[in-house]
């Protein structure tokens, strides 16, 4: 799911635990985090985008900081 504009997420009522990836106005991957159960992130000043996955789909994705994502649709 990609939030927009957004600089942080939450867990809170969730009843799993997400990926996290912080992403600048380009999309271009900051920081990557999993965030536990009923968790808040901590704001990351610089993004503009937040896309959020089950936790693990990055490791499969081999999604790392730096890279650049693209939306299509």
């Amino acid at each position: 799911m990609l939030l927009a504009p957004a600089r942080s997420v939450h867990t809170v009522g969730m009843r799993f635990p997400i990926d996290v990836a912080f992403c600048d106005a380009d999309l271009r991957v900051l920081r990557t985090v999993t965030l536990a159960r009923h968790r808040v992130s901590r704001p990351m000043w610089r993004a503009r985008a937040v896309i959020e996955a089950e936790a693990g789909a990055f490791a499969r994705w081999n999604l790392r900081e730096g890279d650049q994502l693209e939306v299509k649709g």
